[in-house]
């Protein structure tokens, strides 16, 4: 990982040196000021984002597919990042809808952040009473797929009525984006996501109590209903914030599980969390390199390289565990 992200550090549309990114690391370096600004302010913050977004859905892919007992279960099942789809719609495709001393204010990326956590906060909340009331995990999914297929049908609405220059903003933002974050916007993403795995690391016990079933963990004492609650509560803090800043990223949440339970050939949740930690981190920076590879004139979106990586790596690793 280590490795991945000093390699990531190298990539992009100008060549920087190996020599001049330790010495920017390390504070001695003397050359270019642009190269010091390209490090320091754009390809570093980006390989932190790159690190947490990949930890984080991660391990929130695992927790679903632990409380679902679903292999196919994924961070996005509960309609978060449904929610912050239709908020970020409202901010863009509604934006010529506002009065025009608005329009720049809703077109700014600081509002497209500040209604992507308003939609997936109130999801966030809606889903978190309901799974009070629900005895069952699988009725859950279908309530997070119904929000998903009820948020779609408002953000079809929107595109439908927008420009073709908002439905080209949109449709890049669902692309997903690990750059343009800035260190202030860190300060606030960082210390969120870092709350949300610490509730999944606090419960690595009961998600194992859990792979048996309910019942199973019932006799073992586990708070079934508690579990529940701090399970969504971390899922949907992850996905919210990682949505939120850099829209929603395919495969990671839903691949990655699989592949750190393959390569780790283990079941057991705290070894699990930290593979899923090195592994979901490795590979979205991996994933990131790949966008840099075409250079200046193209950048590949994320969202295509993590399902075009992703999922032939995860058909491999199966078929070589089958034989």
């Amino acid at each position: 990982m280590l490795l991945a992200a000093f390699f990531n550090l190298m990539s992009g549309a100008i060549d920087i040196p190996m020599k001049a990114i330790l010495e920017i690391l390390t504070q001695t370096f003397s050359g270019k000021h642009s190269w010091e600004y390209i490090i320091l302010e754009y390809r570093l913050p980006k390989l932190m984002v790159a690190c947490v977004v990949g930890m984080s859905l991660s391990i929130a892919g695992m927790m679903m597919q632990t409380l679902f007992q679903n292999p196919m279960a994924e961070p996005y099942v509960l309609g978060v990042s449904s929610g912050a789809s239709l908020g970020v719609a409202t901010c863009i495709l509604g934006g010529s809808l506002l009065p025009v001393a608005l329009q720049n204010i809703a077109a700014s990326q600081t509002a497209i952040i500040v209604s992507a956590l308003i939609g997936s906060v109130l999801v966030m909340l809606i889903v978190l009473a309901i799974s009070q009331r629900l005895q069952q995990a699988a009725t859950l999914l279908i309530v997070g797929l119904m929000f998903s297929s009820f948020t779609s049908a408002f953000v079809n609405i929107l595109a439908y009525l927008s420009t073709a220059e908002e439905l080209k903003k949109f449709t890049f933002w669902n692309l997903g984006s690990l750059g343009n974050i800035s260190w202030n916007q860190l300060r606030i993403m960082i210390p969120v996501l870092f709350l949300g795995l610490l509730i999944a690391f606090g419960i690595n016990k009961q998600l194992n109590s859990l792979l048996l079933g309910e019942t199973y963990a019932k006799t073992l004492g586990v708070n079934i209903k508690r579990t529940k609650f701090l399970i969504i509560l971390s899922t949907c803090i992850l996905v919210a914030v990682c949505t939120a800043f850099v829209g929603p990223i395919a495969f990671v949440g839903l691949a990655i599980p699989h592949i750190t339970r393959i390569v780790y050939k283990t079941t057991n949740h705290f070894t699990l969390f930290i593979g899923n930690i090195l592994i979901g981190a490795l590979i979205l920076i991996v994933c990131d390199i790949i966008c840099q590879l075409p250079g200046e004139q193209l950048l590949l979106p994320i969202n295509a390289v993590t399902s075009i990586l992703g999922a032939p790596l995860v058909i491999y690793l199966m078929l070589k565990r089958n034989r």
